[in-house]
């Protein structure tokens, strides 16, 4: 039995294989206000007509002020719905499931005038602004931000929601001692915001739709945090919902003096083995993991259960069906494309 080709069952969410399409930001809203447009609609579509078992939507931000760039998506009005669920209902045509990556970029949104943050500490380089730190309030609002971006997602018929807690946005931003110095129990407790967001989106999405978490497992920078500290994080996050982790690593600032592993093929499954060990929960491990034997392998080894493609699946839109068959042979293929489809002796 090849694994990668295997379904992959939790809660109510049933994949039809172990293949993650994770979520990219393509920049391409050209009419900045944050509606995904024919781009969006074709570039998912694509994947799922090309095999893949979970499409994660890219950064999807719940206030305009939270997105990276004007070119990004949102989803901070009701009026939004219905592009996504243009997109949700033709991708369940082809077998596979879509989910959203709902986050706020903080200290990294671009194109806000006046950035936010835990903290008023600038992220290095020229193209960003020092924010200004939340306040208490704030704080608490921007929770609920979170909550009604994902009440938007399960209205537009979302499988599954990601929080997006990675990579030095806002979330990152709160659960790293880097860039939390704050005074108020948002800075006594680090993990506080992750975990009222956890639980407010948790109030509005069904019973049964597993909640999805991307997290940054250790930083690169000089004295930032590492697997002890994102481990308890995530103890923290599944006690208040969390229901399956997506391992990432860095995004938080410069790479210091310790730097990380050399970039080479599985380089962040260690990380997600970790996590995947100590809390007894599913994860995704991301990380150049394109090549077919290496995410056979990654499975078959207990280092994770769902294999995310990234580069990987931008290049080759077929990436899940080329990979599968490369294994076994045994795949279906489109009946449209069959032709291009010899069969493999």
């Amino acid at each position: 039995m090849v694994l990668l080709a295997s379904p992959f069952q939790f809660k109510g969410l049933t994949l039809k294989n172990r293949v993650v399409m994770p979520p990219m930001c393509q920049y391409s809203v050209d009419a900045h206000d944050g509606t995904p447009n024919d781009w969006h609609f074709v570039h998912y579509v694509s994947r799922a007509v090309g095999g893949t078992g979970l499409i994660i939507v890219e950064m999807t931000d719940v206030e305009p002020d939270g997105r990276i760039s004007n070119g990004d998506l949102g989803l901070w009005s009701d009026e939004q719905i219905p592009a996504y669920a243009r997109i949700v209902k033709e991708v369940h045509k082809y077998g596979a499931k879509i989910g959203i990556q709902i986050g706020h970029a903080g200290r990294k949104a671009e194109d806000a005038e006046v950035p936010v943050s835990s903290s008023a500490i600038k992220f290095p380089g020229d193209v960003y602004k020092t924010p200004r730190a939340l306040t208490t309030e704030e704080v608490q609002q921007m929770v609920e931000k979170f909550a009604e971006s994902a009440r938007r997602a399960v209205e537009a018929g979302m499988d599954t929601i990601e929080v997006h807690g990675a990579h030095g946005y806002l979330i990152h931003q709160f659960h790293s001692p880097l860039t939390n110095q704050r005074e108020d129990q948002y800075g006594r407790d680090l993990a506080l915001f992750g975990v009222e967001v956890i639980q407010a989106i948790k109030n509005v999405i069904p019973a049964d739709m597993p909640l999805i978490m991307r997290i940054s497992a250790v930083e690169y920078v000089d004295d930032g945090y590492g697997l002890e500290h994102s481990i308890e994080l995530c103890r923290r996050y599944k006690e208040a919902g969390i229901d399956i982790f997506h391992i990432s690593s860095g995004g938080e600032g410069p790479i210091g003096s310790r730097g990380r592993p050399g970039i080479h093929p599985g380089y962040q499954v260690p990380l997600a083995r970790a996590i995947r060990q100590a809390l007894g929960v599913p994860v995704i491990a991301v990380g150049k993991l394109d090549d077919a034997s290496l995410a056979e392998a990654t499975l078959g080894n207990g280092d994770a259960d769902l294999i995310a493609v990234g580069r990987g699946i931008l290049h080759d839109p077929y990436w899940a069906i080329h990979a599968i068959r490369e294994l076994s042979g045994e795949v279906g293929i489109p009946r449209q494309y069959g032709p291009g489809f010899p069969t493999k002796r």
